[in-house]
């Protein structure tokens, strides 16, 4: 028996999802909660297989996810969904994310990623996967959309005026190859502020990973050159 805990902050989408994964032999939800804090406590209280997890509710369902994969990794997360931009896509996936569906999925998809991802798989609508399938086969781009890198070194608040001044201040260092305990030193910051910095950058730059992120700083002039 999978046994499952439903994030949904919608009642009738709740109740939906209740009713379809209850239809199916071998699913069981144990808990079903409408906001990502109520997602935490319901997986530490139920040790579920798996949280199917929306992202847009009261609070962050990406946080949770976060919180879930890290202190509780016998528990998988799939996200369930409306948004399938690269953003919610890439910011789910790297907060430990196992699978990703959208709304409107048909009970035998939903069923084959439950168990897919029960099973320590990893299982991505088409529609995303063509998605990443895209971003992975293109050459990084650069902050203003291009492939080449900027000849003039311009400033990191001209290059990511998504980043906040400490987001800078960190992505700079990270471009130098800090690590995060280093960087915490260097800027009188906890190691765990910096991971959650550090989370935030990779978000809003949309990057896969810390090296992408670093690629692209320097590209834009960061770092030590």
């Amino acid at each position: 028996m999978i046994r499952l805990v439903v994030a949904d902050d919608h009642p009738i989408v709740r109740e939906g999802l209740i009713a379809l994964i209850g239809s199916v032999p071998g699913l069981s939800v144990v808990a079903d909660v409408d906001s990502g804090v109520a997602a935490v406590a319901a997986a530490r209280e139920h040790r579920p297989d798996v949280v199917l997890m929306d992202l847009q509710m009261a609070d962050s369902g990406i946080d949770a996810t976060r919180e879930i994969t890290a202190t509780i990794p016998e528990t998988r997360v799939l996200v369930l969904t409306m948004f399938e931009d690269d953003r919610s896509v890439l910011a789910a996936m790297l907060a430990g994310a196992r699978g990703y569906l959208i709304k409107g999925a048909t009970q035998r998809e939903i069923r084959q990623a439950i168990e897919a991802v029960a099973s320590g798989g990893v299982l991505l609508s088409a529609s995303v996967a063509n998605r990443i399938v895209a971003r992975l086969s293109a050459p990084p781009a650069l902050p203003d959309g291009s492939t080449t890198p900027p000849a003039d070194g311009r400033a990191a608040a001209e290059a990511f005026p998504a980043l906040t001044p400490r987001e800078r201040e960190v992505l700079d260092l990270i471009a130098d190859g800090a690590n995060n305990a280093t960087i915490a030193a260097t800027l009188h910051l906890s190691v765990k502020t910096v991971a959650n910095h550090v989370s935030n950058i990779l978000t809003k730059l949309q990057a896969v990973d810390r090296s992408e992120a670093i690629v692209r700083a320097r590209r834009a002039g960061l770092g030590k050159q």
